[in-house]
C-alpha cells in the first residue's frame, strides 16, 4: 500500500522530530537540508525530492541503525513510494548507501570526510566496495544522481542551518507527482488523483 502525501508530511513533522541515528540534527532538519542543498545545486525536482526523501526509511523503521544493526533503511520505504513517484526519484533512494560504499573505495580521502556516524554506519552496511563492485555500481541507472545525492546527505547535518519550511519540497513533491502520473501507468491513476487534487 503507497503512503499518501498526508502520510509522508504526518511521518516527517511527528517522528522526524527525532533525532537523526547518532548526528547532532533531527531526522527533519536532515531532509529538509538535504533537499536545500539540492535545490541550490540545480538539480531536477526529482533528485530534490529524492534528497528530502532519502531517509524516509528510517522513520518507518525506528530504532534501526541506532540498535547497532543495518535497518536497511534505503529499501524500507521504496514499496510504500513506488505507484507515486517515478523511478527518478526512488532509484537515487534505493542506491545512495551504495553510493557510500561507492565513494569510499573509488575517492581517496572520502572515508575521512564522513560523519563518526556514518562511518559507523558504513560497517553495518558492508563496507566500502571493492573495485569490481564500484564499477557495477557506478554502471545503474541513476548512480550519478544517487552519488550527488550521497554528497548531500554528508553535508545535511548542521545544527540550527535555516532551510525552506517542509511544505515548499511538498509541493515540489505533489507537483512531481502529478508530472510522473501518466508514467506511472493507468492502474494507479485513481488513487493518485485523489491525492494531487
Amino acid at each position: 500500500m503507497a503512503l499518501s502525501f498526508d502520510d509522508i508530511e504526518h511521518l516527517l513533522s511527528t517522528r522526524g522530530f527525532h533525532q537523526y541515528g547518532r548526528e547532532a540534527v533531527s531526522q527533519l532538519e536532515h531532509a529538509l537540508q538535504c533537499a536545500q542543498l539540492a535545490e541550490q545545486a540545480g538539480e531536477t525536482p526529482a533528485t530534490v525530492v529524492a534528497a528530502l526523501l532519502h531517509d524516509l526509511g528510517h522513520l518507518l523503521v525506528p530504532g534501526g541503525d541506532t540498535a547497532g544493526q543495518d535497518d536497511l533503511h534505503q529499501y524500507v520505504a521504496l514499496p510504500f513510494l513506488r505507484g507515486l513517484l517515478p523511478d527518478a526519484v526512488l532509484e537515487p533512494i534505493r542506491l545512495h548507501v551504495d553510493a557510500k560504499r561507492y565513494l569510499c573505495t573509488m575517492e581517496a580521502g572520502y572515508w575521512e570526510t564522513l560523519s563518526p556516524a556514518s562511518q559507523h554506519s558504513l560497517v553495518l552496511q558492508g563496507g566500502p566496495y571493492t573495485v569490481s563492485e564500484a564499477g557495477r555500481f557506478a554502471s545503474q541507472p541513476f548512480a550519478q544522481e544517487a552519488i550527488r545525492l550521497r554528497r548531500y546527505d554528508d553535508h545535511a547535518k548542521v545544527p540550527g542551518r535555516a532551510t525552506p519550511p517542509l511544505a515548499h519540497y511538498l509541493a515540489t513533491t505533489r507537483a512531481l507527482a502529478r508530472e510522473a502520473l501518466p508514467i506511472l501507468g493507468q492502474g494507479h491513476a485513481a488513487p493518485q488523483a485523489a491525492q494531487l487534487a
